[in-house]
């Protein structure tokens, strides 16, 4: 399997405080990769290290065969990135957004146009095409959105929360859209704090207090801390790093 992202003992200080702390991994090509953990984990830490938006502390880490210490604008080119926030422009139409962001990629006003029809029809938002972003439904936002990180066809996709305050059938649906660019060769890495959408990765790591404190398929850690759901894994490593703490 070919590694996209290796981790070796990346470090994320601030200060006196370690925001994220020998983190160690890899990941693979098509693969999901669930980077789960509560809200202050250290998820986003970790996540704009190895999109090249921070800087480590100390460690070593490449991404899309990048470093992350001397060559951020290269993983940058190829990366796509979407957060809960969506990263469209409200005040664009959708084929506008999609030209601005084809153009920022650095891809060809022929490649834009051809790529834009496909897109809208395949997402079936041709009644869309022409609308303001800020007016269209908060699903099709989201898949659009979605769509918009992966036009210029990169080597990894970065979601961050990427289905937070929408409805369980729209969060199926976008894993869906996962599914298919994982199909094209995509590597998708995804934080969330939905543990059930654990489910849906290939592997997952899960942090607490800045470490990742498991690392496997969602069944082997469930098999592993001998319960059924991935809400249960999670609470019992809670449970162990605060009887740690204690």
């Amino acid at each position: 399997m070919q590694t996209v992202i290796h981790t070796e003992n990346l470090c994320k200080a601030f200060g006196d405080f370690k925001a994220a702390y020998n983190i160690s991994f890899e990941v693979y090509k098509g693969e999901i990769f669930g980077f789960l953990g509560a809200n202050g984990a250290g998820k986003t830490t970790a996540m704009k290290m190895l999109c090249g938006l921070s800087i480590p502390s100390s460690g070593k880490a490449t991404v899309a065969g990048f470093d992350v210490w001397t060559q951020t604008e290269e993983i940058k080119r190829n990366i796509g990135y979407m957060s809960q926030k969506f990263s469209l422009y409200e005040d664009l139409t959708v084929l506008e957004n999609l030209k601005f962001f084809g153009g920022i990629y650095g891809m060809s006003r022929a490649e834009i146009k051809e790529k834009s029809q496909q897109l809208v029809h395949e997402l079936g938002i041709s009644q869309f095409a022409n609308r303001l972003v800020k007016s269209i439904p908060l699903g099709w936002k989201q898949k659009l959105a979605f769509s918009v990180a992966i036009f210029h066809n990169p080597a990894i996709v970065f979601l961050d929360e990427p289905t937070g305050g929408v409805d369980p059938i729209t969060r199926r649906q976008f894993w869906d859209l996962i599914y298919q660019a994982a199909a094209r060769g995509i590597t998708v890495f995804v934080t969330t704090h939905y543990m059930d959408e654990a489910e849906y990765c290939d592997r997952i790591s899960m942090m607490v207090d800045g470490e990742i404190k498991a690392l496997d398929t969602p069944e082997n850690l469930k098999k592993q801390f001998g319960v059924e759901t991935m809400d249960e894994v999670f609470y019992e490593l809670a449970r162990k790093a605060q009887r740690k703490g204690d």
